[in-house]
């Protein structure tokens, strides 16, 4: 039977939480047979359910309950793979030698009767946030520019415009002044409280709850457009039609559950400060290899623990596998450590460093994978440990192994 839409479901920054997943699932799968469902990106990476899975979950919901989808800088190489690609939407990335899209533009669709084009951008600093192998030949082009070329392509066709944004809650209120012919802005990227419906001169920003525990909804009303966030229902089962699914998620739970070691009391039962938490990394790496070391406090998320370290502790809280390496600094990059270490703040958010300050003669330091790609022309050399493992040296105990049984 041919759907008959009549809202606009959208997600965001679900970042592979799916231990507890099951309320969005089952919701989707209900709101499917009146709504457009949508996400605005970062669907992938944050857990150990990724880390193990390798993204073959997600990708399987995405095809499975969604219309649409706006690539993140999380997983952006999944909105290449064959299934994904053909729902995943962007207006302002292309191709660096032909300049031509490398994803479908926009979407026209009829909800409640209007014609609506569904389009979606990436902001700059989120796609430079993506790894520099993943997005070789790929390149960002301004996005409030992209969607008024698109629009001046499209308007006689168009009735309503809706942008899946991927660039920031703040970003995409001055997008929305930007583009006054947008109707409703749904948000991604920003990791921040601010979901609530805001309103720039005709245009409605509004983003749902991240890490999957709820949506945004759009519906069409006499005024223009009527916008609401809403959590996902506490459901105990999957639709018979999602088992398959429920039972590769069951299967990924089990691994998580292996132990690691008894957590030191100083840990336990709480969610361990990340700032505390990493400047401890951090210490114990420069006591250890003698480098100076340079991560970003992104590298770390938050997760409650208990007594009993487990894999999906550990990953809860290095969900990224970042690799430490040693890279020499660039002549021009060691005269002037200020501005260095406020380029990686730019792209990684705030810093921890030992020692601190950093030595004026400083020719190399110990950081991540991640960060090295913002040294320019710095030759990184592997240093063949993870950091999960420091983490793990801090937060099991090694000695109380033969307690776990």
């Amino acid at each position: 039977m041919k759907r008959v839409l009549s809202r606009i479901t959208a997600t965001t920054d679900v970042h592979s939480h799916l231990g507890d997943v099951t309320g969005m699932l089952s919701h989707l799968h209900a709101e499917r047979s009146r709504s457009l469902v949508v996400d605005c990106g970062d669907f992938f990476e944050g857990t150990g359910y990724y880390r193990l899975g390798g993204g073959g979950v997600e990708r399987s919901i995405l095809i499975a309950l969604y219309d649409i989808v706006a690539p993140g800088n999380h997983g952006w190489r999944h909105y290449f793979e064959p299934g994904l690609h053909e729902l995943t939407v962007c207006a302002n990335v292309v191709d660096d030698t032909s300049g031509k899209p490398l994803f479908r533009r926009l979407l026209l669709v009829q909800v409640g009767g209007r014609n609506v084009a569904v389009t979606a951008a990436i902001g700059p600093q989120a796609f430079d946030a993506i790894p520099a192998a993943d997005r070789i030949g790929h390149r960002v082009t301004e996005p409030a520019r992209a969607l008024v070329e698109l629009m001046l392509e499209h308007h006689h066709e168009v009735d309503t415009w809706v942008l899946l944004s991927h660039s920031g809650f703040e970003d995409d209120l001055q997008l929305a002044a930007d583009c006054p012919f947008l109707d409703v802005v749904f948000s991604g990227h920003c990791h921040s409280e601010r979901i609530a419906p805001e309103q720039v001169g005709d245009t409605l920003v509004v983003k749902g709850a991240e890490l999957a525990a709820g949506c945004a909804v759009a519906e069409p009303s006499d005024d223009g457009w009527a916008v609401r966030v809403c959590s996902f229902p506490d459901v105990a089962e999957l639709p018979a039609e999602l088992e398959p699914i429920g039972r590769r998620i069951e299967e990924l739970r089990c691994s998580l559950t292996d132990r690691l070691g008894r957590i030191p009391e100083r840990w336990q039962h709480r969610v361990p400060d990340r700032d505390q938490l990493l400047a401890e990394v951090v210490d114990r790496l420069h006591r250890r290899l003698g480098s100076a070391v340079v991560l970003n406090r992104t590298a770390l998320r938050s997760a409650r623990l208990g007594d009993l370290l487990t894999v999906e502790d550990l990953l809860a809280i290095e969900p990224f596998g970042n690799q430490l390496v040693h890279i020499a600094l660039p002549e021009a990059c060691a005269a002037d450590l200020p501005g260095l270490l406020a380029r990686l703040t730019g792209r990684a958010g705030p810093l921890v460093v030992a020692p601190d300050p950093l030595p004026v003669d400083l020719c190399s330091v110990l950081t991540t994978n991640y960060l090295a790609e913002a040294i320019a022309d710095g030759q990184a050399c592997a240093s063949g440990l993870p950091l999960c493992e420091v983490l793990r040296e801090i937060l099991a105990d090694p000695t109380a192994d033969g307690e776990l049984t």
